[in-house]
């Protein structure tokens, strides 16, 4: 048999040390989810005037509205001004979750 062919029980540590490597970045993975649910970005629209802030798992935690947008407000504007809020609140979001979970992913072993 050719020289370094058939390496016998060699061959499944690289296997089981790679399984250990995952399991890690799993659980790293998991940690980092469980913290982005409690980190935060906040966006705002109508310069200032609406205010959304959403968590780092996609989760609308809060609206606020200026009540003196409300005195001048129609109702078509304030749908427009709360949907890009929000939609903005979403993107950060989502770059916060990128941010956090890219480094992980540079970690696997494919």
């Amino acid at each position: 048999m050719a020289k370094g062919f058939n390496r016998g029980p060699a061959m499944g540590g690289g296997q089981g040390g790679m399984m250990q490597q995952l399991q890690r970045l799993q659980k790293q993975m998991e940690e980092t989810q469980a913290k982005l649910a409690d980190e935060t970005v906040t966006a705002t629209a109508g310069g200032g005037a609406i205010k959304v802030t959403m968590t780092g798992d996609q989760k609308c935690r809060e609206v606020v509205i200026d009540p003196e947008l409300l005195k001048d407000a129609d109702a078509e504007m304030l749908q427009d001004l709360v949907l890009s809020a929000v939609n903005m609140a979403l993107d950060q979001s989502r770059e916060l979750a990128a941010q956090r979970m890219g480094p992980l992913a540079g970690g696997l072993p494919f």
